[in-house]
């Protein structure tokens, strides 16, 4: 199953697609919960597939936060679309977008924002809480 250790390989698939994802580490890494793990990756995945699809923008930004020992946080920004390097955007979707992350961090007992940035562009955040005794690595 795919966790957050598969982020570098997404962000190269990614930008085969014509998007590139900056992924910044914050905080010493910790070993998670297979459940957490995987749904953190899942919520970064569907994320940066909404730009690609939908933002015309031709980079991202993904902010893995280890910082604080009783959750981790997550971020993935982009600017919009760069003015004269605007990408096709393909648009349709077969997933359940924002919903379908709402859901998955609620499940969790996380919490979850999506909107547009007040510069442009789009953010998602989840903060998903960690039980108790998941230690920095």
């Amino acid at each position: 199953m795919p966790g957050l250790a598969a982020l570098d390989r997404l962000a190269e698939t990614t930008a085969a697609a014509g998007v590139r994802v900056a992924v910044r580490w914050i905080g010493a890494p910790r070993p998670l919960p297979p459940d957490i793990d995987l749904s953190a990756f899942r919520l970064v995945q569907e994320s940066v597939t909404n730009v690609v699809r939908h933002s015309g923008a031709d980079r991202c930004t993904v902010t893995v936060d280890h910082r604080d020992p009783e959750a981790l946080a997550l971020a993935v920004e982009d600017l919009g679309p760069t003015p004269g390097r605007e990408r096709e955007r393909s648009g349709g979707g077969s997933g359940y977008g924002l919903p379908g992350m709402r859901e998955r961090v609620g499940l969790l007992h996380g919490d979850f924002t999506a909107g547009p940035r007040p510069d442009g562009g789009f953010r998602v955040t989840a903060r998903l809480p960690l039980p108790t005794g998941v230690t920095p690595a």
